[in-house]
């Protein structure tokens, strides 16, 4: 067999190295706690109201007033949200 000779020798080894480069170039940034408090405040508002309405439709006026409590709580913490967006600027 035949040696292999090195033909780059004058290639230092720092250039042979590939630079860092992010593993996703995409990288997303983090939310900010008022996004965070408007959209958690949107989910309990959609599941309050779907609570409120399989309550009516079942006749259970417990769970009527879950969803009707859930909602109002998803309303509090959206308007919390906004707020705080507002605070930021």
């Amino acid at each position: 067999m035949a040696e292999l000779k090195r033909i780059d020798e004058h290639v230092s080894t720092a250039e042979l190295i590939p630079a860092k480069t992010p593993k996703n170039p995409r990288r997303r940034t983090q939310m900010n706690t008022s996004t965070k408090d408007e959209i958690k405040g949107t989910l309990h508002e959609v599941k309050g109201k779907v609570k409120e309405t399989a309550g009516k439709v079942t006749n259970n006026p417990n769970l009527q007033a879950e969803g009707n409590a859930e909602k109002n709580t998803g309303k509090v913490e959206k308007k919390v949200g906004q707020i705080e967006k507002v605070f930021e600027k």
